[in-house]
């Protein structure tokens, strides 16, 4: 195996709650309130649509896909979700630094460096420019036996979300995430910071119509039927353990302008990270001290 960069699963399409549209002669990322499964193929309209979000759409009956069928390519969640602090080059969308909170990984002159979080500033978790960052990996249809479509976050709300929903589902299970039949389901609320207006945020839950424990038994069935079959799923775990494991950096060169894109646009508004460059909003306490100290003088 090649070293130095990470083995990833084979992506075939991409899952998004929003699009990419042009404003004033620039690129910017649009939310949306509606899931997109996509090729991985742009032309001047953007990203080319997926026949699974055709089949997908019939099935949900509705005007808006906001639930996609989906099962995990792995038992392990944490092979399912990868989520790290990121601090990204703003210009070319390469990450430059990785945290996992307890230590993190920087890309330097003298190669890649790792320094512990609680023991420096440095950690890239505290630096500008740096998003919490989830690829979750999904397998839509039975198309492509190892083929897996790609949901790109940096939403506390979804990957956190995300990350509980895999946890318990592999825990209930028994550790059967891989036959658990489950669909993704866009969720809104409110918050104070989006001013009472509704964010979208991504959810997995057990297939409408069924119960837990119908799924459950759905799982220990689909499992066993593989087993006979000679279907190893602690084998593919391992490996997919293995090629994540090789090395620090998940995406490759021709995904980064996609993840500048739509992560760190050209104008900089509301949704993004300030750079060191601009800025930062001040605290109504700061106001209040320049206000005060300017009537002084």
């Amino acid at each position: 195996m090649l070293k130095g960069f990470a083995i990833t699963p084979p992506i075939v399409g991409r899952i998004s709650i929003g699009r990419i549209i042009e404003k004033n002669g620039k690129r910017l990322p649009e939310k949306d309130d509606q899931f997109t499964i996509t090729t991985q193929v742009q032309n001047q309209e953007g990203w080319m649509l997926h026949p699974a979000h055709e089949t997908q759409l019939k099935r949900s009956e509705g005007a808006k896909l906001r639930t996609i069928q989906v099962m995990p390519p792995f038992n392990d969640p944490d092979l399912n979700l990868r989520a790290e602090y990121v601090q990204f080059d703003r210009e070319t969308g390469r990450p430059v630094a990785v945290s996992d909170g307890t230590t993190c990984q920087r890309r330097t002159a003298q190669g890649t460096e790792t320094i512990a979080c609680a023991a420096t500033q440095d950690c890239c978790r505290r630096l500008a420019d740096t998003k919490p960052y989830g690829r979750l990996y999904v397998k839509i249809g039975e198309e492509d036996d190892l083929g897996v479509f790609i949901f790109r976050t940096t939403s506390y709300n979804s990957i956190r979300t995300l990350a509980a929903r895999l946890r318990y589902y592999a825990a209930v299970s028994g550790g059967l995430l891989a036959t658990l039949p489950l669909e993704l389901k866009l969720r809104g609320k409110s918050t104070t910071q989006s001013y009472r207006t509704p964010i979208y945020y991504v959810d997995l839950v057990i297939r409408d119509g069924l119960t837990l424990r119908d799924a459950i038994q759905e799982a220990r069935r689909a499992d066993a039927e593989r087993q006979a079959q000679g279907f190893d799923q602690a084998a593919l775990d391992e490996a997919a353990r293995l090629g994540f494991g090789n090395g620090s950096f998940e995406e490759t060169e021709d995904d980064l302008p996609a993840v500048a894109e739509e992560f760190f646009p050209q104008d900089s508004g509301a949704d993004t990270v300030p750079t060191v460059d601009q800025p930062q909003s001040r605290t109504l306490a700061d106001k209040l001290r320049a206000k005060t100290e300017k009537a002084a003088a």
